[in-house]
């Protein structure tokens, strides 16, 4: 009988104890489940939440050029489509012979011989007549790219804080924004509201090779971050090689901005300030100005020590509840307690529509309104969260453009917007599908109060 006892009790431990190796099997996949399964095995992953020796990772480059990684990272950089690089092959041309290709990489990151192509730099609108620099990378180093970033990403992942939501996996600035808000309403009023001069430009490049290096130490690895750190940029007939700063475009610039910044994370969460970073944009929440007064000075010194600076006429520290002293983060304008949407953002939803809807555009309406339903519905999806001004307004400005098309097309005299607004009713474009901003918002207030 005693026998049999211990026996049951033997059975029971054993049971218990699968049980928790199930749900531990069962959570690692949850955590990791956008990871790529064929670099991260099971086994990997165990080494990688159990700590690997010394901390640092070797003999990574055979999974970089891995027949298996490459193609993954093919079809990754095919769904984000994107422009052609300085060779002029686009997404369709190399999918045309992507066997081919695919091959001629895995066999120079193999051997060794692999070297990136200068990146083609475009500029795009910045808002206020400014222009943004941006390097395009050939479909073929996006592709290099790529199956590195796949290979080292849930190393620095395993390590990055809960508080940083930009360019990481599963994250977003609606999440975000939303923990922004719960501060606010907890009391984390006085905001420190800082901004890095041209960070990605200006990132030293030893530094982030030494943050790097803290937990790569494969060589060959880190000699390929290294070239595109380096890599000369193309714009029109002149060509440089950066000193300094992550190449924006690049597909590992994002991870290699926020390795550099994970530092600054851990140094004002450990001071036990509230801070929510999306990739160079982060804001610091306290319940005190002198709180707010030590946060803002431990970013100064961390700044300075590590080779950045902060741009004076943007970073600046209030009580956002306080008409006055709000702040913007992620186009949306944080003051006296209720949210809107920024001015800037404003200007470029409208620069937006109006590139959409000339007068001389030469589509028919229904193609227009088409055109616009997909901006219109991302719009209102990204602002849903507004308190001070409903989206109403922007469907009255869409609707506007909308009938000058139509008066333009049949040639028709008017009198002003009443009259154009009489012959033209709204109730006319809700019949040919436009998308109603306004009602979209109120559906998902009313939802909310259910």
């Amino acid at each position: 009988m005693k026998e049999g006892r211990m026996k049951a009790v033997k059975v029971s431990a054993v049971t218990e104890m699968s049980k928790q190796e199930t749900e531990i099997q069962i959570q690692r996949l949850i955590k990791w489940n956008w990871v790529e399964a064929s670099i991260w095995t099971d086994n990997m992953l165990t080494a990688l939440e159990n700590g690997v020796k010394g901390g640092k990772w070797f003999s990574l480059i055979d999974k970089v050029y891995r027949k298996g990684t490459l193609e993954a990272a093919w079809l990754k950089v095919r769904s984000n489509k994107g422009a052609s690089g300085i060779d002029k092959i686009s997404i369709q041309k190399f999918e045309c012979k992507q066997g081919q290709y695919l091959e001629e990489l895995r066999r120079e990151l193999q051997e060794g011989t692999y070297k990136p192509s200068a990146v083609r730099r475009v500029y795009i609108p910045k808002g206020q007549g400014k222009m943004r620099p941006l390097g395009i990378p050939t479909v073929k180093d996006r592709i290099a790219q790529q199956a590195v970033k796949a290979v080292i990403e849930p190393i620095f992942e395993n390590e990055f804080l809960n508080m940083s939501y930009g360019f990481r996996p599963r994250r977003g600035a609606q999440e975000a924004l939303q923990v922004v808000s719960e501060l606010i309403e907890q009391g984390y009023t006085w905001v420190v509201d800082a901004d890095l001069q041209s960070y990605f430009d200006s990132i030293p490049h030893d530094r982030l090779m030494t943050k790097v290096g803290e937990r790569i130490s494969d060589g060959r690895l880190l000699e390929l971050i290294t070239m595109w750190l380096k890599q000369a940029v193309m714009d029109e007939c002149k060509s440089w090689s950066p000193t300094q700063g992550t190449p924006q475009g690049g597909v590992i610039s994002p991870l290699l901005a926020n390795i550099y910044l994970h530092d600054l994370d851990v140094k004002i969460t450990s001071a036990g300030y509230k801070m929510v970073r999306y990739a160079d944009d982060f804001v610091i929440l306290t319940r005190t100005e002198n709180e707010a007064k030590e946060a803002l000075r431990l970013v100064q010194e961390w700044v300075s020590e590590n080779g950045l600076s902060l741009n004076s006429e943007k970073t600046h520290l209030g009580n956002c509840m306080e008409e006055g002293q709000g702040f913007d983060f992620l186009g949306y304008r944080f003051e006296s307690g209720k949210k809107w949407i920024r001015r800037k953002s404003i200007q470029k939803f409208r620069d937006r529509i109006r590139e959409e809807t000339s007068r001389v555009c030469g589509k028919a309406i229904s193609a227009v309104i088409e055109a616009l339903n997909p901006i219109l519905r991302g719009w209102s999806r990204y602002f849903i969260y507004v308190t001070k001004y409903t989206l109403d307004t922007f469907d009255s400005f869409v609707r506007r453009r909308l009938r000058a098309i139509i008066a333009k097309q049949q040639k028709r005299r008017h009198f002003g917007a009443g009259e154009l607004n009489r012959i033209i009713p709204n109730n006319y474009f809700a019949k040919l599908g436009l998308f109603n901003m306004g009602a979209y918002q109120a559906r998902y207030m009313a939802s909310q109060s259910r």
